[in-house]
């Protein structure tokens, strides 16, 4: 493995062998989350505003362009999504309590309600495929679940 504190330019894991477990890490988290995403609950959400649900339940309220910021997309299109899950009752604008200038984004107890009953349905999901991992595949899954959450945030 290389140093990169004294210069090399090379990064670590940079082998073959280590490529290809990386392709195949992207591959199978791909192939997973767009199977994922077809285990919703509400159809008529897309994934990005479940994204921002996802995103208020985590992160708490926030204004329409710290959203923009976590969501990665521009402001007028946060604004469009916004006023798209006001309309259906899973979010609520407030005035920002130190700039009457801002708006602050909540989700309602109906997003939250949602919100669970999706999470229950894809761990649901999820558990029946684990069911076909014999003892050896389901220890390594639940070793490499906070592997995988920590590159989620990195």
């Amino acid at each position: 493995m290389s140093d990169l504190s004294h210069g090399d330019t090379e990064a670590p894991h940079g082998g073959d062998a280590d490529q290809a477990a990386v392709n195949a890490l992207r591959s199978a988290v791909m192939r997973l989350g767009r199977r994922l995403k077809h285990q919703r609950v509400d159809e008529s959400l897309s994934p990005t505003e479940m994204s921002v649900l996802g995103t208020l339940a985590r992160c708490g309220s926030a204004t329409p362009g710290e959203l923009a910021r976590r969501e990665h997309v521009q402001p007028p299109s946060m604004t469009r999504i916004v006023a798209l899950l006001e309309a259906k009752g899973l979010v609520r604008l407030e005035p920002h309590p130190d700039d009457r200038r801002q708006k602050v984004v909540s989700q309602t107890e109906q997003a939250e309600a949602m919100l669970e009953e999706s999470r229950r349905k894809r761990n649901a999901w999820l558990a029946e495929l684990a069911d076909g991992l014999d003892e050896d595949e389901w220890e390594k899954l639940r070793a490499a679940a906070p592997v995988l959450e920590k590159l989620a945030h990195l």
